[in-house]
């Protein structure tokens, strides 16, 4: 597509030279227990079960578990195998494979089991199956220890147990009598997170995610401009990993669209600045006109500039478009459908526009609210 001053849609015609990185949002160390965040004590009651002074009391005794455990291995050399946290009675146990050094452990204040196996065996033996791995089958999922058996944990997905399994796991009990196997319900798969701004492929052209949304039954999916893709096109992710479909989408007329998401991704309330940092999205509230405002786009990454009028009629080739947004923030093929925010407020859509980010141009978006009122979506916020 021209780079000249002329109007035009944002869709990349061709794929990005390279996959896009996984955007990486910082994490700080974990505070201190007095300093506990109020969202983790929250977190803590609702998957744990436990009222407000159960969780700080939890992470008081796991505190004091971490140290306990530096010092019971270095007390117990090499008889040390392996140690865990008993939520029941807030202790630590140490596994160990001789009584003295069971005495060593419960002197340093932890409680203390004697076990067959040092954690330097039950290591070896998961070296061992490390080294097979070229020759497990599909069904074999993964392999680990597991320090409260003492064992070699193999797990097999039992949908997809046959002969080859069998080989290999008799195999794998040969090594050692530390090896014991698991069956699990299905096969693990990797996660992803969708976030505003990534690019997403479609067929042989790219695109980028405006702002993840869910349905009223909580599905995840995106909204995006509708010129990208009809109801039905398959979408995959910044990383050529499948992600889901077109649902729904409006061009001319609208520039909107919503694609479902499936379950290899999870939605975060966050845009890329592509700079290792996401805003956070806390709302939707319309900025006015003379705003500041910025948009991410998987081809020109993170711009800022001002929302210069708001219910714009674009004329495109492809047809007229009502109701967008006007502002002087650079864009280029390969941003559509990309976020624009204000402050933490979700705008809209990446729609077209034209110049570029080199000599500066003329960008407009859909308003997001449009999309998610026409097909009942509501936004995931940070």
């Amino acid at each position: 597509m021209s780079r000249g001053r002329t109007t035009r849609l944002l869709g990349a015609a061709v794929l990005a030279a390279g996959t896009l990185a996984a955007l990486a949002v910082p994490s700080s160390a974990a505070p201190a227990e007095q300093q506990v965040s109020p969202e983790l004590l929250a977190a803590m009651q609702r998957d744990f079960g436990l009222t407000e002074q159960q969780a700080h009391d939890r992470l008081a005794r796991e505190a004091e578990a971490i140290r306990l455990d530096q010092a019971v291995r270095g007390s117990t050399g090499g008889a040390f195998a392996g140690s865990y946290f008993d939520a029941a009675r807030g202790k630590l146990v140490a596994a160990v494979t001789d009584g003295r050094a069971a005495e060593a452990a419960r002197a340093a204040g932890a409680d203390a089991v004697v076990v067959p196996n040092s954690e330097r065996d039950l290591d070896a033996t998961k070296s061992t199956l490390d080294s097979m791995d070229a020759s497990a089958p599909r069904s074999v999922t993964g392999w680990r220890v597991d320090v409260r058996s003492n064992s070699v944990v193999v797990s097999v997905d039992r949908t997809q147990r046959d002969a080859a399994t069998e080989d290999f796991l008799a195999e794998a009990r040969s090594l050692d009598d530390s090896v014991r196997v698991e069956e699990v319900a299905e096969a693990p798969r990797p996660l992803y997170d969708l976030i505003g701004g990534d690019a997403y492929y479609m067929g042989g052209g790219r695109c980028s995610v405006g702002f993840p949304v869910r349905t009223s039954s909580g599905a995840a999916g995106m909204v995006t401009a509708g010129h990208c893709g009809r109801p039905g096109t398959a979408v995959s992710g910044y990383n050529q990993v499948s992600m889901g479909t077109f649902q729904g989408s409006s061009f001319p007329g609208d520039d909107y669209a919503w694609v479902s998401a499936n379950s290899n991704w999870t939605p975060r309330g966050l845009v890329n600045m592509y700079n290792g940092y996401g805003r956070v999205v806390s709302g939707a509230s319309v900025a006015p006109t003379g705003s500041s405002i910025c948009r991410s786009g998987s081809t020109t990454g993170w711009h800022c500039g001002t929302v210069q009028a708001m219910n714009q009629t674009v004329r495109y080739a492809e047809g007229t478009v009502y109701g967008l947004t006007q502002t002087n923030v650079c864009a280029e093929p390969g941003d559509s459908g990309g976020s624009f925010i204000s402050g933490n407020q979700a705008q809209g859509t990446t729609s077209g526009g034209s110049g570029n980010c080199s000599s500066g141009g003329t960008t407009y978006f859909q308003p997001v609210q449009e999309a998610l009122n026409a097909y009942g979506l509501s936004l995931v916020t940070g």
